[in-house]
């Protein structure tokens, strides 16, 4: 089945571009109810679910760190040293990115808080360990980083801006969007004005995350994230928790389907041992292959996608939406097309 394609919209997420749909027909369209508003940025958001014990890679030369290493280490270990924080500030207000309203919605798995402030996130760019927070006393809610690991500073702040999509001017796109569309306007003011980023992920670690999620929730697919980022490179420990950068290619080909069944992947297992070796032999090898896919329009990015095993219409929109640069793509599973055809049938 071939995803149905819609036409471009300016780039924005596709929960505000489903929003300001305008109704058709001639019959009055009945409003959805309004999402309910999210917590602010003050409150204490849901605990992330812990991590599952990765499993061990199939040979001696990918070991991965002992399962115990990438459990969540007691709290009161983790906070028995304080370390002086350096936070350097990102072109990013809280309009322009929001931290509740981008990294725990679905757009990535990896990301967890590791304080007691709810608006601190911590994970892997590549190499570079970061944590993400508001500041506390800038008035825009400035956006900042905190580098945990070894390297450069500026290469982790030039990263971290590619992986944010800080080209994109958001809070100016939503200000024109809320005054061209009522409707807009109204969920946009329950979103608290704006914030809700999409993200310029490595495509390799979106691929891999997004073929855990079919037929999925949040916490399991979380969970199966953690577990295949246990077989990359440690970077540290920060919060408790043991990070690692997600693997490459070459690293995941060397898990085999049964270590991912015994890790609770299910039939998903097949798919991303599938994918690691089909992507392995592409041309120039998976990391050119799947950039190259930024350089091509949406339906050829959806046919390509979709010869990976595991991935189908919808797995494919997201990769495109939240890796490949195709900001139009709208990914469509059963709960988006409902509510569609439910307007277009009102």
């Amino acid at each position: 089945m071939r995803l149905p394609l819609l036409p471009r919209p300016p780039p924005l997420a596709a929960a505000a571009a489903v929003a300001a749909m305008p109704p058709r027909g001639r019959r009055a369209v009945r409003s959805p109810p309004l999402p309910p508003s999210p917590p602010q940025l003050s409150s204490t958001p849901p605990p992330s679910a812990p991590p599952l014990d990765a499993p061990k890679p199939g040979t001696p030369d990918h070991d991965a760190p002992p399962s115990s290493a990438r459990r969540r280490l007691p709290l009161a270990a983790a906070a028995a040293v304080e370390v002086k924080e350096e936070w350097h500030p990102l072109p990013l207000s809280a309009a322009d990115l929001s931290l509740p309203l981008t990294l725990p919605t679905g757009q990535t798995f990896l990301w967890r808080r590791t304080s007691l402030s709810p608006l601190r996130f911590t994970g892997a760019v590549g190499p570079h360990l970061v944590s993400l927070s508001h500041l506390p006393d800038a008035e825009d809610g400035r956006l900042a980083f905190l580098l945990h690991s070894d390297g450069s500073r500026p290469a982790a702040r030039a990263a971290l801006c590619d992986y944010l999509n800080a080209a994109v001017p958001l809070a100016d796109l939503w200000r024109q969007f809320a005054a061209a569309d009522e409707r807009f306007a109204e969920v946009a003011a329950r979103l608290g004005g704006g914030g809700a980023r999409v993200l310029r992920q490595d495509p390799v670690e979106c691929v891999f995350q997004f073929l855990c999620s079919s037929n999925n929730n949040i916490k399991r697919i979380e969970k199966m994230v953690w577990t295949l980022a246990g077989y990359g490179e440690r970077l540290g420990e920060v919060g408790g928790f043991v990070f690692h950068r997600f693997p490459t290619i070459q690293q995941l080909a060397h898990v085999s389907e049964q270590e991912l069944r015994e890790a609770g992947f299910g039939y998903r297992a097949k798919y991303i041992v599938g994918t690691a070796k089909e992507l392995q032999a592409k041309p120039g090898g998976g990391e050119k292959w799947l950039a190259s896919l930024r350089e091509k329009e949406l339906p050829e990015v959806i046919e390509a996608l979709c010869t990976l095993p595991g991935v189908g219409p919808k797995v494919a929109a997201c990769i495109a939406l939240f890796s490949l640069d195709q900001n139009h793509a709208i990914p469509v599973d059963t709960h988006v097309w409902k509510g569609g055809t439910e307007q277009l049938l009102h």
